[in-house]
């Protein structure tokens, strides 16, 4: 069990640190609806994402792809990416370095 706060992401998207250090953080964001918006954006972080359990549409650039349970994948430094659920669930992303705004 993380010692970090649930923080709402918009509606029905939370995100909770699970595990930080300075060279790297683990993020469990849980999307509780079908139709829940991960936002576009982009970030300096490397980001690798993996799908613990439910389905989702991913914009990761000028692509789209989908993913369900067990798969996961690698997002570059300053790529734009955000997400659609389709099936409710949660993905686990680790980030390098930390995102201090996460914390």
């Amino acid at each position: 069990m993380s010692d970090f706060p649930v923080v709402s992401m918009g509606e029905n998207v939370t995100r909770q640190v699970l595990s930080e250090a300075p060279e790297l953080m683990v993020v469990a964001f849980r999307f509780e609806a079908e139709g829940a918006v991960g936002a576009l954006h982009n970030h300096p972080h490397v980001q690798s994402t993996y799908v613990e359990s439910g389905r989702y549409r991913f914009t990761l650039g000028d692509k789209e792809q989908e993913f369900g349970p067990g798969d996961s994948f690698v997002i570059p430094s300053g790529q734009t990416h955000g997400c659609v659920c389709l099936e409710p669930g949660t993905l686990v992303d680790c980030f390098t370095p930390r995102r201090e705004d996460f914390l």
